[in-house]
C-alpha cells in the first residue's frame, strides 16, 4: 500500500508539472483530489483496515493529500503568472507611437466637463487649486466647522484608513473643500479659486457611487458679498449650458461651513422629456452655496471681522449627465467603450469660449 501511494505521488507530480493551462491543471484537480478522484478514494478505504492499518496508512494517506495539494497551489501560482504576462504582452500599446485618426480615442465627458468649468472659471479671474485624495480630521471636518457629532464623520458614510501609531484615522476626502482650506492657510486674500477633483463616500445606486468628481469655488475678499456669488453663478451656468439666460432660485438650507447657506436651483423646462435650461416652468436644484462662515475663516487664520466670501459646490458627474442627457451615473464608470464612443468627445476640440464649449 506505501508503495502504490509513492507511485501515485510520482504520477501526480509529473501530471501536475505537465499542465499547460489553468484548465488542465483543474482537470487534475479533480481527478485527484475530487470526490471520485484517485487520492480521494485511497482515502476511503481507511474506514476498512484495521487499527493498527489505520495508524500507518492515515498520516501516509494524508500526506499524500496535502502533497498533492502543495504541487497544485504552487503550479496554479506560475500558470496564473504566464497567464497574466501574456495578456499584458497581448494588450501592450506603444504610447509614443504617433496617433491613428481611424481609432483615435475619445475624452470621457467628465474630462470634458472639468476642461469647461475651468475654461469658464479661467476667464472670470479664478485659478485652479488642487489637494490630496487622502485628508486628514482637521483639513476634512475640524477646520470646515464640522461637528463631532455630524453624519459625514461616521464610518457608514465616510471611507477610513486604518489608525496610525497615535490612533489617528486619515480619511478619502468626502469633498474638495479640504483644498479651500489648504488655499487659505497657504495664501493671503484676496483669494479666487475652483478646487476640481475627486471625492468618495460609501453610497451606490443609479445617481450615486462610492467615487465622483466634484468641483468647488472659494471667492475670499474684503468686500465679497451674495450678490458676487450670485453673478458668478450666473455667469457659469450661462456660459456651461450655453444659453442667453438663466433665474436663478436661492433658498435657505444648512451647510457647517457656510452661513448663511442656500441651495440654487436654476428655472428650466422637462417638456417632452427633455431637460432645458433658462425657461419654462420647472426648477431643478443644481448647487449648494453660501457666504464662508467665520469660523472657517478663523481656522484659516483670517479674520472674520475683515475679510468675508462664498463658496459653492456641485457634482462635475451631475453637471455632465444634465447637460449630455447621460441616465444613469453608474455607467460613467463602467470603461465600456461603447458608451464612450457615443458620448465622448473628439481629443482635438479642446473647450473655449470663443469657439464654443462642447463643440
Amino acid at each position: 500500500m506505501l508503495e502504490q501511494i509513492n507511485t501515485l505521488r510520482q504520477e501526480l507530480e509529473s501530471t501536475i508539472a505537465a499542465a499547460a493551462d489553468l484548465d488542465a491543471l483543474e482537470q487534475v484537480r479533480v481527478a485527484s483530489l475530487g470526490k471520485k478522484g484517485s487520492v480521494s478514494g485511497l482515502m476511503k478505504g481507511l474506514g476498512g483496515m484495521s487499527p493498527d492499518e489505520r495508524k500507518v496508512m492515515g498520516p501516509a494517506l494524508n500526506g499524500l493529500k496535502t502533497d498533492v495539494a502543495d504541487m497544485l497551489a504552487a503550479r496554479k501560482e506560475i500558470l496564473e503568472e504566464a497567464a497574466l504576462n501574456a495578456r499584458l504582452a497581448s494588450e501592450r500599446v506603444d504610447v509614443t507611437l504617433p496617433v491613428d485618426y481611424g481609432v483615435q480615442g475619445r475624452i470621457h465627458p467628465n474630462s470634458q466637463v472639468m476642461d469647461e468649468i475651468a475654461e469658464i472659471f479661467a476667464n472670470l479671474g479664478f485659478d485652479v487649486a488642487e489637494g490630496p485624495d487622502i485628508e486628514d480630521d482637521f483639513h476634512n471636518f475640524s477646520a470646515l466647522n464640522i461637528p463631532e457629532e455630524h453624519p459625514a464623520r461616521q464610518d457608514h458614510d465616510t471611507f477610513y484608513l486604518r489608525p496610525d501609531a497615535d490612533g489617528n484615522r486619515k480619511v478619502l476626502r468626502t469633498h474638495t473643500s479640504p483644498v479651500q482650506i489648504r488655499t487659505m492657510l497657504n495664501k493671503q486674500p484676496p483669494i479666487r479659486i475652483i478646487a476640481p477633483g475627486r471625492t468618495y463616500r460609501s453610497d451606490w445606486d443609479a445617481t450615486h457611487t462610492p467615487m465622483f468628481h466634484q468641483v468647488e469655488g472659494l471667492v475670499i475678499d474684503r468686500d465679497t458679498h451674495l450678490g458676487h456669488l450670485k453673478g458668478t453663478l450666473e455667469a457659469f451656468l450661462k456660459a456651461f449650458f450655453e444659453v442667453d439666460a438663466v433665474t436663478l432660485r436661492l433658498r435657505p438650507s444648512y451647510f457647517p461651513f457656510t452661513e448663511p447657506s442656500m441651495e440654487v436651483d436654476v428655472q428650466c423646462s422637462f417638456d417632452g422629456g427633455t431637460l432645458k435650461i433658462g425657461d419654462g416652468n420647472d426648477w431643478l436644484e443644481i448647487l449648494g452655496s453660501g457666504m464662508v462662515h467665520p469660523k472657517v475663516l478663523e481656522a484659516c487664520n483670517l479674520d472674520p471681522n475683515e475679510y468675508q466670501g462664498f463658496a459653492f459646490g456641485c457634482g462635475i458627474d451631475r453637471l455632465a449627465m444634465l447637460k449630455y442627457g447621460i441616465n444613469d451615473l453608474r455607467s460613467v464608470f463602467d470603461s465600456d467603450l461603447r458608451w464612450l464612443r457615443h458620448y465622448g468627445f473628439s481629443a482635438l476640440n479642446v473647450p473655449t469660449l470663443a469657439g464654443g464649449l462642447s463643440s
